[in-house]
């Protein structure tokens, strides 16, 4: 058995060897060739050449036409990974708009003896709450389309809207929305696509010579009594009435009936109609970032 394999590997070592002493008397015999008869030479070797030539232009194209088909491949994927994101963010947005609760079936109150929007020196006033509220709504077209960093405030303004209504209601100071969102992100508390950091409103009422605390108590009895006693409200609202996501409102007061007072600024309407208090504490949102969800806005007592 073994001897029979021994003839086997001597068999193909002899024709490998043979195959080797062809190829290089093959390769002497056309380098002579070269030298004493170009004419032959060429004639032998111009075919294999060119048929090489072309096979590697051949491969080239293909190569080329793989690498453009895969560039395409890439441009078209971006496109259409882009075309979906644009479609994706949009959805977002659309969730995220305050301008769409979850709820809007409350009718604002007819009677101006408990509130009313009136316009006083050109700037709307809310009335019948610890005091009149200079009101700003972040839909309005003066403002709506203008940038709050790279969004728009009638999109995503809800917290520089309401710090502008407690800024012009409780100091002397002359502001609006649009000069608080670029206050705003100029300290840092614009959040891109998602509003505004938490942080706005400590930060700014510290700024603007107000005092803003966190507001622990979750029972309608002490929200009723901070409200009575002159203080403001800003409420961060989770889904529900006012929001499907998440939105800054102010409870400016109590009425006589026990129910609480608000300024939407996404919404003249719900900032006509009167809240029950319960309802207000339940759909607070969940968060407790830098004093959330509730803020009690006064003005320092000297001394």
């Amino acid at each position: 058995m073994k001897k029979r394999e021994k003839r086997k590997h001597f068999k193909w070592n002899f024709l490998l060897i043979l195959l080797l002493a062809c190829l290089c008397i093959g390769s002497a015999e056309l380098i002579a060739c070269r030298h004493f008869a170009p004419e032959l030479y060429h004639r032998i070797t111009d075919p294999v050449v060119q048929a090489a030539v072309s096979t590697a232009e051949a491969c080239s194209r293909s190569i080329h036409s793989a690498v453009d088909g895969a560039k395409r491949f890439y441009r078209e994927t971006q496109e259409e990974l882009s075309r979906r994101w644009e479609e994706y963010v949009a959805a977002k947005e659309a969730e995220q708009l305050a301008s769409d609760p979850a709820l809007d079936t409350d009718t604002p109150i007819s009677d101006p003896a408990i509130t009313e929007l009136t316009t006083h020196n050109g700037q709307q006033v809310l009335t019948g709450g610890s005091f009149d509220i200079t009101y700003f709504c972040q839909a309005d077209e003066a403002w709506a389309k203008q940038p709050y960093g790279s969004d728009s405030i009638g999109g995503y303004g809800c917290g520089p809207t309401v710090m502008a209504m407690v800024v012009a209601s409780m100091t002397d100071a002359q502001t609006d929305p649009v000069a608080m969102s670029a206050w705003a992100v100029s300290h840092g508390y614009w959040a891109r696509r998602s509003g505004s950091a938490h942080a706005i409103v400590p930060g700014t009422a510290q700024s603007f010579g107000l005092q803003a605390e966190s507001f622990a108590a979750r029972t309608p009895e002490e929200l009723k009594a901070a409200l009575t006693s002159g203080k403001l409200m800003v409420a961060l609202m989770g889904p529900g009435h006012f929001t499907q996501r998440g939105h800054f409102i102010l409870l400016r007061g109590v009425t006589l009936s026990g129910d609480i007072l608000v300024a939407d600024p996404n919404s003249p309407q719900r900032s006509l109609t009167v809240w029950d208090a319960q309802l207000i504490l339940n759909e607070l949102s969940h968060s407790t970032d830098s004093g959330a969800p509730l803020w009690a806005i006064s003005i320092p007592t000297n001394g």
